[in-house]
């Protein structure tokens, strides 16, 4: 779990920790979290659930790390663009970075983004909640309800927009060249 100040990315995991939170995402993009137990992350793995056990005390435990590690795939991103002294430029930055991200874990956006409980620890948990205020902050500013409408619009959007089945057959360039010229009229950036 992190602490204060404690970067999501500066998180070490065994490689052993690492297999399991590998086939836990596999199992829970397929299942969510409430249809994919602590067994069938051990048969997926071909080890027993005592193994798992060693890795990680509960399933939640899991989810959480699950998150810290998608969430340490954006903090260079974020920590860049929060230094930008433009915001359009911070704005511009930081949106390629979450678009691309998206992209390239499309199997995975829909549960990371929708599954209720990972909503839940989203919701819940002090560190995400400071590292999504941060992001959301960069990329529609103040914290009042049209920017929270927006936060949520543009995280729909991009979540959407990746795993949707009418995409399923488009190319990632042209997937991610379309997805930013939408996302920016939500965010206000020029063309």
């Amino acid at each position: 779990m992190t602490t204060a100040g404690t970067r999501f990315s500066a998180i070490t995991r065994t490689a052993a920790q690492t297999r399991v939170l590998d086939a836990a995402l596999d199992l829970i993009s397929e299942h969510g979290v409430s249809g994919t137990s602590l067994q069938m992350i051990a048969d997926s793995m071909g080890v027993t659930k005592a193994a798992v056990y060693r890795q990680f005390k509960s399933k939640d435990d899991i989810v959480i790390a699950l998150t810290e590690r998608e969430f340490g795939r954006l903090e260079d991103a974020l920590e860049a663009a929060e230094a930008e002294e433009s915001a359009p430029r911070a704005r511009e930055l930081l949106l390629n970075q979450v678009i691309d991200e998206a992209i390239e874990r499309r199997r995975h956006v829909a549960t990371l983004q929708f599954d209720p409980v990972i909503i839940k620890f989203l919701a819940s948990h002090q560190p995400f909640q400071a590292f999504i205020a941060r992001l959301y902050a960069v990329l529609v500013g103040d914290a009042g309800r049209e920017a929270k409408l927006t936060a949520a619009m543009l995280s729909g959007a991009i979540a959407v927009g990746v795993m949707h089945p009418l995409v399923a057959d488009i190319d990632d360039d042209t997937l991610r060249r379309e997805l930013l010229h939408y996302t920016r009229r939500l965010i206000d950036l020029p063309e």
